[in-house]
């Protein structure tokens, strides 16, 4: 059950993010680095924690035109995350131009491709601001089912998604798409600025497959302890 869990590694510094590592690493997955981390530390940061025993996800969420976004892939791809994902609102276009760059560069390179996701809709929105403040008419599942069917056309292993919108998901895209589902708080935490958040339990029971975890673990006095804590609700 630990392999499905991401730790959200937003902080600011090596040394943070390289004790997190240290101390989650027997008892999580793989760890994400976002644009707070990767911003302050560079991208040698993906090296230096797979480097410390820990598979890295990059969370840098592309969105620019296809050709822009497909060379920003063929950069992540030598870095070694094994997973990394664009905004779904990107298009069509530019998710299948990146999804094929990534994979020439690892063959390339004779790696394994990463698994490329699609981001859908964030999980600090709520529907209401995505249809008052973005103009969306579809319902927030209708949405997010659509962008997620976008996503395995152009060649997508999968999407971000909130754990709420997976039956929508599964329906418009079947049971081998992978979802990643951030917003994940257990009974024990506090929310936060997340919006549509469910527990780690409910997210696994709707069929997510990888959960990202954040402040709930990397906040706690003691991290491992948190980690473990949030094994057992789960089992």
């Amino acid at each position: 059950m630990r392999e499905k869990i991401i730790v959200a590694l937003d902080v600011d510094t090596q040394q943070e993010a390289l004790a997190l590592t240290t101390a989650l690493r027997d008892h999580v997955g793989a760890f994400k680095v976002g644009l707070q981390l990767y911003n302050n530390t560079g991208p040698g940061i993906v090296k230096t924690i797979a480097d410390a025993g820990g598979k890295v996800f990059l969370d840098l969420k592309f969105h620019d035109i296809p050709n822009t976004a497909a060379r920003a892939a063929e950069a992540v791809v030598g870095l070694g995350a094994f997973m990394f994902n664009v905004h779904a609102s990107g298009g069509k276009k530019m998710m299948a131009d990146t999804a094929a760059a990534a994979k020439k560069r690892a063959e390339k390179l004779g790696i394994p491709a990463p698994l490329l996701i699609g981001v859908t809709v964030l999980t600090s929105m709520s529907e209401e601001e995505l249809q008052d403040e973005l103009g969306v008419t579809r319902s927030l599942p209708e949405h997010v089912g659509a962008l997620a069917r976008q996503c395995q056309q152009a060649g997508l292993d999968g999407v971000v998604a909130s754990a709420r919108e997976i039956p929508w998901i599964r329906k418009a895209c079947g049971e081998d798409f992978v979802i990643v589902t951030p917003g994940i708080r257990p009974a024990w935490a506090a929310g936060d600025d997340q919006s549509r958040i469910v527990t780690p339990k409910d997210a696994l029971k709707q069929g997510a497959d990888y959960l990202v975890v954040g402040r709930p673990l990397t906040k706690a006095e003691d991290p491992a302890e948190a980690a473990k804590r949030l094994l057992a609700e789960i089992e």
